[in-house]
């Protein structure tokens, strides 16, 4: 994939992780601390960020702040940015891993939940970008890691909504990667395909043939291929060789015989 620097980041900086109570978050916050980050840890659960902070703090000796946060809640990236205002903390890299899908036909999901995903995956995302861009603009170094799916690259019957807001998440963060080329900005989409993570069972994918189908690539190997490319300050992350033939090859299908594909691999067994 493409790339517009190749600096690695300087250590002691400050990186603040969305979803990092599980998952590809836990495993990010893992190699940021490793490479001597200070770090806030935002999710819902304040116990399992707790625990996931005490390990880092005996393993790595990192400061680590723990700010419980649902972000499905509208105020919750304004508390956010305001509390980092007040305790002096300048966010020099933004990972924005929270997100959550819910899998069925979207007539039968319910209403509120989806309502719900569109903030968390969306709107939070794009809130907490805006209020911390500007600090990272003026000091002219900052490095933002959005995360997408291999859905955003085609709509994804089953899981309508989810990809879609991937798909957002993949076009907001191209774009504003261009705007910010030459800032000292850079912005890496990380766009993961199966992974072995909490999310089909929030999402509710063990009727889906998907689940059958594909085997997951570990929550770690994906974290390590982000964060590898974050650094290397590439625009876009895709791991695994065949989810990149497959994020690749889509566009040379017809729309319709690519969504297709896809209602087949999501349907109920």
């Amino acid at each position: 994939m493409d790339r517009n620097e190749d600096v690695m980041v300087p250590s002691r900086q400050v990186a603040l992780i969305t979803g990092a109570s599980s998952g590809i978050g836990l495993e990010l916050a893992k190699l940021f601390a490793a490479d001597g980050h200070e770090l806030i840890l935002v999710a819902r659960r304040a116990e399992a960020l707790e625990a996931l902070a005490a390990t880092l703090r005996a393993k790595h000796g990192a400061t680590v702040h723990v700010w419980p946060e649902d972000l499905a809640e509208v105020t919750a990236p304004k508390r956010i940015a305001e509390r980092a205002a007040s305790e002096g903390l300048a966010v020099d890299i933004l990972v924005n891993n929270a997100g959550f899908g819910a899998w069925g036909s979207f007539a039968d999901l319910t209403l509120d939940n989806q309502l719900d995903m569109l903030k968390v995956n969306m709107t939070a995302l794009t809130e907490l970008t805006h209020r911390f861009l500007p600090g990272m603009r003026q000091r002219r170094s900052g490095r933002i890691l959005n995360l997408a799916s291999v859905s955003a690259f085609q709509p994804g019957p089953y899981l309508a909504i989810y990809a879609a807001t991937k798909a957002f998440v993949l076009s907001f963060s191209e774009a504003l990667g261009a705007e910010l080329a030459g800032s000292g900005v850079t912005v890496t989409c990380l766009c993961p395909g199966f992974t072995g993570t909490g999310f089909q069972a929030v999402a509710g994918m063990a009727e889906s043939r998907i689940i059958e189908k594909m085997k997951p690539m570990s929550a770690a190997h994906v974290a390590a291929v982000g964060y590898r490319d974050l650094m290397r300050a590439r625009h876009l992350s895709v791991p695994g060789f065949v989810n990149w033939i497959g994020a690749i090859g889509v566009r040379f299908l017809p729309r319709r015989t690519a969504v297709e594909i896809v209602r087949k691999i999501q349907a109920p067994q």
